[in-house]
């Protein structure tokens, strides 16, 4: 393979990974934890929702809730980060992409 037709498939897959990170940016994951709060974050990361079920407001709840919620929005961290190593693994053929 010449270097030019390294560039053209180089910018392919680069076009590839950009596509599959912006959809993976509008993608929405969801988790509950211990059945009392619900997360909802975009893949960007961007939170969209907490819900909080109705039998959790009990003034000797509040910590746990607290805790729920501090554990759901990183299980939805965790969860965008492998799908993006997923992502870049799948287009480029490694984890980390190019490393640009």
């Amino acid at each position: 393979m010449n270097m030019q037709q390294m560039m053209i498939q180089a910018q392919k897959l680069q076009r590839e990974l950009k596509k599959a990170k912006d959809e993976l940016a509008a993608k929405e994951f969801t988790t509950t934890v211990g059945g009392a709060v619900t997360i909802t974050m975009k893949g960007s990361g961007e939170l969209i929702k907490v819900s909080i079920n109705d039998d959790a407001f009990e003034k000797d709840n509040k910590e746990m809730v607290e805790e729920m919620i501090a554990m759901a929005v990183n299980e939805l961290s965790e969860k965008i980060k492998k799908a993006q190593s997923q992502i870049e693994e799948s287009i480029t053929g490694r984890a980390g992409g190019f490393g640009f």
